[in-house]
């Protein structure tokens, strides 16, 4: 069991978290957000859930100690856990200009509406620099968890907000595995000192967490390729692929393993190592 995290913590000299006081299965001890910066006006990163006012208080005592205001939020993705609160912030701590709110764009693009404030979110690119006061951050692309991740490398300390695509305990989710191993190996390349992510405490040792994450999924789809190696001539449906490699798990998780399974088979097929019956009912089978 990870640390108790503080609800507001200074990690070092440019970097704040203010906890989301969110806690649950999938957020953890709650959405990590971060202050960035040493000025009168700093960046914030991610906004937790909407309607939680423990995090505005957390937030406001967080400006207040360090004397600083909201120069501009930047959100890591779109999941309601890290946008959800940027209503409430707008609404209830004051700024001197409006909010400006920054995200990569959905891809395939589509509209976004930010929920309870009029403005529209001005969308990044991969590359895009971002400063503020002792703080310079570099915006990198990183599909997968969603397919408007990012993570942001804080220049100044070769130190990496993660977002989702790296937890500070367990493994995460992702929509699609291709995009989402292709991301840890481009953040493994930073060889960055620290990882700020986006639930669970600070990475310390952010290679080998990066390494540990990619084995994880090597190893299981080794055990899919090998099954459907193994069993050339026969296809399988991915339910009888999980009532296999799953089969020490209850029955009742065999749905949430069938999903997992499926992200596996479609990473492969892009990889064209093996490839799916038209079946109304659809079957894989391993590539020569």
């Amino acid at each position: 069991m990870a640390a108790v995290l503080k609800r507001v913590e200074q990690l070092s000299s440019r970097v704040v978290r203010v906890l989301g006081c969110n806690p649950g299965p999938m957020t953890l001890q709650g959405t990590n957000t971060y202050l960035v910066g040493t000025g009168s006006r700093r960046i914030l990163i991610d906004t937790g859930e909407p309607a939680v006012p423990e995090y505005i208080n957390c937030l406001k005592q967080a400006l207040t100690e360090f004397n600083t205001a909201i120069q501009e939020i930047i959100v890591t993705h779109w999941h309601r856990d890290h946008t959800g609160g940027i209503g409430d912030i707008c609404k209830n701590i004051d700024n001197d200009t409006t909010y400006c709110i920054k995200k990569l764009p959905r891809n395939p693009q589509r509209e976004e509406i930010i929920e309870d404030v009029e403005q529209q979110y001005v969308y990044l690119k991969d590359g895009d620099v971002i400063k503020t006061e002792g703080a310079t951050l570099r915006i990198i692309y990183t599909p997968g968890h969603t397919d408007d991740h990012m993570a942001l490398l804080l220049e100044e300390e070769n130190a990496l907000f993660s977002g989702d695509c790296i937890l500070g305990e367990g493994t995460t989710v992702f929509e699609d595995l291709y995009d989402y191993m292709n991301s840890l190996k481009e953040l493994l390349k930073l060889k960055a000192s620290v990882i700020y992510p986006g639930h669970g405490p600070v990475i310390h040792n952010p290679e080998a967490k990066i390494h540990q994450y990619i084995s994880h999924r090597n190893i299981r789809e080794e055990q899919i390729l090998r099954l459907l190696r193994d069993d050339f001539d026969k296809s399988f449906r991915a339910m009888e692929l999980v009532k296999i490699i799953y089969k020490s798990v209850p029955e009742h998780l065999h749905k949430m393993a069938e999903h997992n399974i499926l992200l596996h088979l479609r990473k492969l097929e892009k990889e064209g190592k093996i490839f799916s019956s038209t079946d109304p009912d659809k079957k894989w089978k391993a590539n020569l």
